[in-house]
């Protein structure tokens, strides 16, 4: 098979007329060659970062709208199913991956639950960890998000990362906010990544230490203006990834959007593309080819080095995509899931309190961090109560593993003016997470969740609409375009009950995770990020 076009050596900083001849999934020959095709080839892109279970789509769903934006491989935690199912959860992705032609390279969840604070599905040990490490289709440890027992030398933390370095697998960071000595701490216990800065000075500091920095661009977390400006000069050591994305999202655009957005802003092409294709294989020692004689056929066809419209995709030297169409084929699944608690009543939602000011979680457009605020209380009868006028919402977590009491907090920015929202899409347990202008209304949206067995959906008062996510709970059995639609006119209807927030699910998703500060709510209670600890509701 030969292919002709403007050839892209990212290495060697130089584009030209030349032709490709792959056999057997293999690159056998590249020469320059005089013709009058101007489109370019060039290395597939990679997600150096991705949660594949926040697509709410299967891997090999993914896989096939993944690859019309020229993706050819990802770097995926499985730390969502993981918390949900355990071990046969990662099990699952890694097997329904294999099924399609399409380079999944899967870490072992480090932080399974991610704290003890918090109700998760399963758990997964040092020794469960040794246990995956020693599997070929595992290539790293993925984010430590307990970077506390890190810096405090907590000893299971530090044996999955003593294993990781066993078998000689880099160890994937997460370290929001963490400067300093702390930080130095961190770094020297062998973790080589970060995805989660927010400011240029914290990502800088990492570079500087020696750490690689993902720019992140997801549906809720946006970084890459605050980043970008750190490519031109460390090119080498920066890479890009989702961390989290939607389906409508991913309909539209993925590391593509990622490229355009840096050529635009002048950061050199060269330099855009080494991070996009070349630094996430270096980095995690991938079986990816990089458009070298004897590499893997992986490579893409583009319009342009602009917009990097693809045109084609090839993995292993299979064209997957061409003219518009996916050529992955849907594949047969078994649906799995953990989800064993009880529909509720109203009077569950009822939070007895006099109190003259509570803590507040004031959410943030395009963060995963949170600030704290103090509000005036809204009581009635006794009851603390949604503040319609001041967006301080009534938000709950309900534990879905057992019957448990939901517990509560108040949170600002979301601002429905009607019904609720509520997904089993919380991370990182995937509890039950609502936010709504009543307790009927949270009530209402909470039991429509269990009811599916998991889901994300909108109530009103005259009104529901469900996205069932039967897979975990956290991930549909349908195809893309089905389930990215659903997605879609769900997301507008919550819009409509008044939030005006750009992704409200993936940001309430987040509204449980701990591990970044400063104001969270887990199944258990409020939670203080900055002291890690729980903290009182009540303001005093």
């Amino acid at each position: 098979m030969k292919l002709q076009g403007q050839i892209v050596d990212i290495e060697n900083k130089r584009i030209y007329k030349g032709e490709i001849t792959f056999e057997n999934g293999k690159i056998v020959s590249i020469e320059e060659k005089d013709h009058d095709v101007q489109h370019y080839i060039l290395p597939g892109f990679v997600d150096a970062h991705i949660h594949i279970e926040s697509s709410m789509l299967v891997p090999s769903e993914f896989a096939r709208i993944a690859v019309k934006h020229g993706t050819v491989a990802t770097v995926s935690d499985p730390h969502e199913i993981a918390n949900v199912l355990g071990v046969p959860g990662v099990e699952f992705m890694i097997e329904n991956g294999k099924e399609v032609p399409f380079k999944f390279n899967f870490g072992a969840p480090s932080c399974v639950p991610a704290t003890n604070f918090e109700s998760a599905g399963a758990k997964i040990d040092a020794q469960d960890i040794k246990e995956l490490l020693q599997n070929q289709d595992i290539k790293y440890l993925a984010e430590m998000m307990n970077y506390p027992g890190v810096i405090f030398d907590d000893e299971e933390v530090l044996k999955k990362i003593v294993w990781a370095k066993h078998f000689n697998k880099p160890v994937d960071g997460h370290a929001p906010g963490v400067r300093g000595e702390d930080l130095t701490k961190y770094i020297k216990a062998g973790i080589s990544t970060d995805h989660e800065c927010f400011t240029f000075d914290e990502a800088l500091e990492k570079l500087q230490k020696g750490m690689k920095i993902l720019i992140r661009e997801g549906s809720a977390a946006k970084n890459f203006d605050a980043l970008i400006d750190l490519l031109p000069e460390y090119y080498e050591d920066m890479m890009f990834c989702s961390d989290d994305k939607h389906p409508d999202d991913l309909i539209v655009g993925h590391i593509n959007q990622l490229c355009a957005r840096g050529v635009s802003k002048d950061v050199d092409v060269f330099k855009v593309l080494q991070a996009a294709c070349v630094n996430p294989v270096k980095h995690y020692d991938l079986n990816i080819g990089l458009l070298s004689i004897g590499d893997a056929a992986d490579f893409i066809v583009v319009e342009n080095l602009t917009n990097f419209k693809t045109l084609k995709t090839y993995i292993d030297g299979k064209l997957v995509y061409t003219k518009g169409e996916s050529l992955i084929k849907s594949v047969p699944f078994e649906n799995l899931n953990n989800f064993n608690c009880q529909k509720k009543l109203v009077t569950d939602f009822k939070v007895e309190s006099l109190a003259k000011k509570i803590k507040v979680i004031e959410a943030l457009e395009g963060q995963l961090i949170t600030n704290e605020i103090i509000a005036e209380a809204t009581v009635e009868k006794g009851n603390l109560i949604s503040n319609t006028k001041k967006d301080v919402l009534k938000m709950t977590v309900v534990n879905r593993y057992q019957n448990q009491k939901p517990a509560f907090a108040f949170i600002k920015n979301f601002g429905l003016k009607e019904g609720a929202i509520a997904s089993s899409v919380g991370h990182d347990s995937h509890n039950i997470i609502a936010v709504g202008v009543s307790d009927e209304a949270i009530c209402k949206a909470v039991n429509l969740i269990i009811e599916n067995k998991g889901g994300i959906c909108a109530v009103s008062d005259s009104e529901e609409s469900v996205v069932p996510l039967p897979v975990a709970g956290i991930m549909s059995d349908k195809d893309g375009a089905t389930i990215g639609k659903q997605y879609a006119e769900l997301d507008a209807f919550a819009k409509q009950l008044g939030t005006e927030l750009y992704a409200p699910y993936m940001t309430l998703s987040f509204m449980a995770l701990l591990v970044i500060p400063s104001l969270k709510l887990s199944d258990k209670g409020l939670f203080d990020g900055s002291k890690f600890d729980f903290t009182p509701l009540e303001f005093e």
